[in-house]
């Protein structure tokens, strides 16, 4: 999966968030809430998450990395500053994407350190200034509405 699919297909999902929540008229305390510009955009930095060097654990060892991998999200979902994650659903090299609501990539690459998947080499991150919709920023809040169960 190329760069310029991954950047369509969130795309895509913005516009799907957009188109769902539309209520036809501008609304201006929800845009200043979201930070959005005159367009309804802001920036956020993306982040690919690809396999790294170290892969080759026993189940058990794997399956407790990726709880440590699955806490430090929901941390970082939880303090307002991942605003979306979630993995590619083929088995390429490309495991994952993060959205992140920070100013500078810079920051965005310190909060990868804290992932255990990042520091035991499992994972490996590409970080990039994205500029896509404000809307995003619901996302936790609504999918916390609709989720059931956390995986």
């Amino acid at each position: 999966m190329t760069l310029r699919v991954v950047l369509a297909m969130v795309a895509l999902a913005a516009l799907a968030v957009l188109t769902v929540g539309a209520q036809g008229s501008y609304d201006a305390a929800l845009a200043k809430k979201l930070k959005a510009d005159q367009y309804g955009m802001r920036t956020y930095v993306m982040a690919f998450l690809k396999a790294g060097p170290n892969r080759n654990r026993s189940r058990e060892d794997a399956q407790k990395l990726q709880q440590a991998h699955m806490a430090n999200i929901n941390r970082l979902a939880g303090e307002g500053k991942l605003v979306l994650a979630g993995p590619f659903a083929d088995d390429g090299p490309l495991r994952g994407i993060y959205i992140f609501d920070v100013a500078t990539v810079a920051e965005a690459e310190a909060m990868t350190r804290t992932d255990p998947a990042i520091q035991a080499g499992s994972l490996v991150m590409e970080r990039h200034p994205w500029y896509g919709s404000a809307a995003l920023m619901m996302v936790n809040e609504v999918h916390a509405q609709i989720e059931q169960k956390q995986p």
